[in-house]
């Protein structure tokens, strides 16, 4: 009896699910009665697309975005020459001060479009939008070109209108970044995401875990066991070997990191982050003179080694600092959840407190061999002798 009353309440909870997934995509009811044979819900930016298919490879659609507010314009695009925002062909819609909507055609060449009205490279005899209880809805018939495909990239995107009306650039946020894929308006198959925005923000992860790994910790390490290994006897001369293989690592992978980087920047003309850019390459070419300074490291007791030292450890720390801040600027970027830059943050932390532990140690040591050799140099001589031996730093 139990096991049939769990499976009933089971069957509801599923039933519950399914009409609930169909009523934002194939129980919706259209103001003009339309029935739309395919739709899809998109997964980002509260979407979807409803359309019918005929045979003249003409389709009709329509674009639907909820909880949309007034002060927003809204876009969906098809992309028959490639895979992202660049070429897109665009159906925009944009409500008025007096609550109409009017609904156009955009061509977007470029990252910093203001979506003004121009012609599509198909033709798009019907166009029209509404407004119904806060959804936005486009209706478009579309003109396919001739040829053997009917499955194209699409993307979609909700921005904010300037206080004249015009459209104005739209957030950056992980769901405008992932708002792409791709449609077949003969078979019905969709693709969420698509290898475009997948990939890419793929890469941008990759690039921001070497990036953060590289500079933002294995580099304080490697500072760290520089300064600090070296006040002990029996690290002498571990903690060059050591700091040398660190250092060395991270730069590895910093250079991996950066380069992806790079590839990142070509994908993405026209979106620009120039301080953390700037900043990129900066770290890059200090830590390539690093790398260059421990070839050209002069022996101890060469008359130039204290500017050597002058020089490599006042760029080491200045790499230090340039790289925490950058990984903080990737963070803001990539804006993923708070537990990464609060684990971020705790590791800084952390290392901090080790290194101001390890700092009051070293100077304990250094102090108490200092006044030990002065008192082995008094007992020897009678008095303290003029150059008393130090440990440097």
């Amino acid at each position: 009896m139990g096991s049939k009353i769990l499976s009933i309440l089971l069957l509801i909870f599923i039933s519950n699910i399914a009409i609930s997934h169909a009523q934002n995509c194939g129980t919706y009811s259209f103001t003009s009665n339309t029935i739309y044979r395919a739709c899809v819900s998109l997964p980002v930016l509260n979407s979807h697309l409803h359309w019918n298919f005929n045979a003249n490879r003409t389709v009709d659609v329509a674009f639907r975005h909820t909880g949309s507010t007034t002060s927003q314009w809204v876009a969906w695009a098809l992309n028959l020459r490639g895979r992202g925002m660049i070429n897109s062909q665009a159906l925009v819609a944009v409500t008025r001060p007096n609550g109409s909507v009017e609904a156009y055609r955009s061509s977007v060449d470029s990252f910093d479009t203001t979506l003004t009205p121009s012609r599509l490279s198909f033709e798009v005899p019907v166009i029209r939008a509404e407004r119904v209880d806060g959804d936005v809805i486009i209706y478009a018939t579309l003109v396919l070109p001739n040829g053997p495909t009917t499955s194209f990239t699409h993307v979609w995107q909700v921005g904010p209108v300037n206080n004249n009306g015009v459209p104005s650039t739209h957030n950056l946020d992980p769901p405008n970044r992932s708002s792409v894929g791709t449609v077949d308006f003969s078979s019905g198959q969709t693709g969420a995401g698509g290898s475009v925005g997948g990939s890419r923000q793929r890469r941008r992860n990759t690039h921001g875990v070497l990036s953060a790994v590289s500079w933002g910790v294995l580099m304080p390490m490697g500072v760290m066991v520089a300064r600090y290994l070296k006040v002990f006897k029996v690290g002498n001369p571990a903690w060059f070997y050591l700091h040398a293989a660190i250092q060395t690592s991270a730069y590895g992978v910093g250079v991996a990191g950066w380069a992806t980087g790079l590839k990142l920047g070509g994908d993405s003309v026209g979106i620009k982050y120039n301080t953390h850019r700037n900043i990129g390459i900066t770290l890059f070419v200090f830590a390539t003179l690093q790398v260059f300074a421990l070839l050209l490291r002069p022996k101890p007791d060469n008359k130039y080694r204290i500017y050597w030292n002058f020089y490599h450890q006042g760029l080491g720390y200045s790499v230090i600092i340039l790289s925490i801040i950058n990984v903080y600027k990737g963070l803001d970027i990539l804006d993923p959840e708070k537990k990464w830059k609060h684990t971020y943050t705790g590791i800084i932390i952390a290392l901090g407190a080790i290194a101001v532990v390890f700092e009051a140690l070293t100077w304990f040591i250094v102090l108490k061999r200092k006044k030990e050799d002065k008192r082995t140099h008094a007992g020897a001589n009678g008095s303290y002798g003029a150059n008393g031996s130090t440990l440097p730093l």
